[in-house]
């Protein structure tokens, strides 16, 4: 909507600033009313309210600047090609930069092996500076502008990405919005008395409103951070620490820390990051009564950012990396007029959580009961997909999910742990729980894909058959969330069928911490080991580099809210089709280690049926039959029928 005050605003600083882009001018206006709406909203009552208000659009105008003509140039490519990220043609990888190849450097010598697996998008796990020993994989930061050291400069990191987008390829990294390391300037100075600096945080005198909220809050570590608040003696004051002890939750009712936050968000964005992952963003508004997640305030906060990078940095996307139940990772992606302008993507947790399922159970009901819910994605926003990433596997997904699959949810999720987790022995997963809970049991999964699909075991074993089951899992996983919609993405070391390191326990500061088991270190000579054909690193090498081209070669994998979903009518077979127009294919997943049939009813729509379907995988033809005939589908076989 028009405003004569904020036109006058933008006219001033466009002639101040010296600014002339048009298209710059045109995304200020559109978007200014909507920002003031929102910041009024949140910070109206702030005495320094307007300051920091005019504040927000100096650094609009100075991000513009301040972005490089080739990031401008690549921003209207991304533009003039529609929503970019919705393309098939993009296949990610996420990765530790050290763990993979040592420093940023290193990782740029690598980008051939990338090219050569057909990956063209980056997610680099945090690489900002974060102390030793209490860095939590990197998500407790120091400094927000300060590459670690043994990973590199920034200067490493820009010239990375330059040689990535000579390639054509994507880079994403992580901005940790809800917390600081305590050894961050801002905690430093708050512990020097500094009145400013305290208010960055949720600091309190005693106990009382800490006590209070607690109530309502769930812990996220329970084993190794139990409670929610720290006291420190250096300022006699609790101090709320939501994650780990060492994590200070900034606070966001303080506008002067969003405006801070927002300007290292224009910073990532001029070193040309194509996505920004924003970190455990359902924690970032706080209020007491409640369980401090998922709040309102938390999503206007996020719309604030989308609306401002659309101004100042068009061509960055943001995921909101909010891994809570099916309903409210919708939210995340906006509601209302805000729909699609909040976060562009969100991670597939759920459906990555009930593929697991599905591979325990040989059953795939729950993973069908949650579809309806993950339907209701907006058009213009997406998926990241996989099978595994740098986290635990959470078993979050609705009861009534479960229930509606015959199960009762506590005896299921007990299963689940007893399979993955390390507790049942002729289980053929290798994992480990994590964070469990001693009041309620909940628990997460560790483990590797290649250790969790039995891979682990089977080599212990030395047999061939069960060698041979674990390869076919392992595929079979990668192969679902190929095509299933949104962007998928590899955890490295995924791709060579890695088993879990357990070497991290001999690490002090990640020995309390078992999800590094699935973070392993790359070796290289292992990695030549895909050159030769028959080994387990080139089987899967191989099968996954064939999987890319497959993706790649299917525009009907765009994702354009063009997925149905089959009645395959036997549990343990899953199957969707993914379309443009008239053109159809067909994807067919068999979850259970015994041969089963799928009638070819399943492929009818409208009275209509395929008469000859081509398998892209097998390269096998099929005569489609009548009601009373089937496809067969051998163990943990796959199809992708057109």
């Amino acid at each position: 909507m028009y405003n004569s005050t904020y036109q006058q605003k933008i006219n001033s600083r466009l002639g101040s600033y010296k600014i002339k882009d048009a298209g710059f001018a045109q995304r200020f206006g559109a978007n200014i009313s909507d920002i003031a709406e929102i910041f009024q909203y949140i910070y109206g009552k702030h005495p320094q309210a307007q300051v920091l208000f005019d504040t927000l659009l100096d650094q609009m105008c100075t991000a513009h600047l301040d972005r490089k003509a080739e990031l401008k140039k690549r921003d209207a490519e991304k533009e003039k090609s529609g929503t970019w990220f919705l393309s098939n043609q993009l296949a990610g990888m996420s990765l530790y930069v050290d763990r993979f190849a040592g420093t940023l450097s290193g990782l740029r010598q690598k980008l051939d092996y990338f090219e050569d697996l057909g990956v063209n998008y980056l997610h680099l796990m945090p690489i900002f500076k974060s102390p030793e020993g209490e860095s939590d994989g990197g998500y407790a930061v120091e400094d927000f502008r300060a590459i670690e050291e043994k990973l590199g400069t920034i200067h490493d990191l820009s010239d990375l990405q330059a040689s990535m987008q000579e390639k054509g390829m994507y880079l994403m990294i992580d901005i940790v919005l809800n917390h600081t390391s305590h050894h961050h300037e801002w905690a430093k100075k708050a512990q020097a008395g500094d009145k400013e600096f305290q208010d960055y945080f949720y600091m309190f005198e005693d106990r009382r409103i800490p006590d209070e909220m607690e109530k309502d809050m769930p812990e996220i570590f329970p084993e190794s951070s139990p409670g929610s608040f720290i006291y420190d003696e250096r300022i006699d004051k609790w101090v709320m620490t939501v994650f780990h002890q060492y994590q200070w939750d900034l606070n966001y009712t303080n506008p002067k820390v969003f405006v801070e936050m927002l300007a290292n968000i224009f910073y990532y964005a001029n070193l040309g990051v194509d996505v920004l992952r924003i970190d455990a963003p359902a924690f970032i508004w706080k209020q007491i009564g409640t369980t401090c997640q998922n709040l309102p305030e938390a999503h206007k906060l996020l719309q604030m950012i989308k609306l401002c990078v659309e101004v100042a940095t068009p061509g960055m996307a943001l995921l909101g990396e909010a891994i809570v139940a099916p309903a409210q990772i919708m939210e995340y992606f906006g509601t209302g007029r805000f729909a699609t302008h909040e976060c562009d993507f969100a991670y597939n947790a759920t459906h990555m959580a009930v593929q697991w399922d599905a591979l325990a159970t040989a059953d795939t009901r729950v993973m069908l009961a949650a579809q309806s819910e993950l339907a209701k994605k907006p058009l213009g926003a997406s998926w990241i997909t996989y099978t595994r990433c740098h986290d635990d596997i959470g078993l979050g997904y609705d009861d009534h999910m479960i229930e509606q699959s015959g199960y009762t949810p506590y005896l299921h999720r007990m299963y689940m742990k007893n399979h993955y987790g390390g507790v049942q022995e002729d289980s053929p997963a290798s994992g480990a729980l994590f964070a469990v809970n001693p009041k309620t049991q909940d628990a997460r999964i560790s483990g590797s894909l290649a250790s969790l699909c039995g891979l682990e075991k089977a080599l212990a074993s030395k047999k061939k058959s069960a060698i041979e089951t674990a390869i076919q899992k392992i595929i079979l996983m990668q192969a679902h969330c190929m095509f299933l919609g949104g962007i998928p993405v590899l955890f490295y070391g995924d791709e060579m069928g890695y088993t879990n390191d357990y070497s991290y326990l001999q690490d002090p500061g990640k020995a309390y911490d078992n999800r590094w088991m699935h973070r392993p270190v790359i070796d290289w000579k292992k990695n030549k080991k895909a050159d030769k054909v028959g080994t387990v690193e080139n089987r899967v090498f191989s099968a996954t580099q064939r999987l890319i081209r497959i993706r790649k070669s299917l525009d009907v994998v765009a994702d354009l809210k063009n997925i149905d979903w089959m009645a395959c009518h036997n549990r343990s077979v899953v199957g969707y089709e993914r379309f443009i127009g008239e053109k159809r294919v067909y994807f067919i997943f068999n979850f259970s280690g015994q041969e089963q049939d799928l009638t070819w009813y399943a492929f009818e729509r409208n009275g209509k049926r395929p008469s000859q379907l081509k398998d892209a995988w097998s390269g096998k033809s099929f005569a489609v039959g009548s009601d009373e005939e089937h496809l067969s589908c051998g163990p943990y076989e796959f199809f992708i029928l057109s």
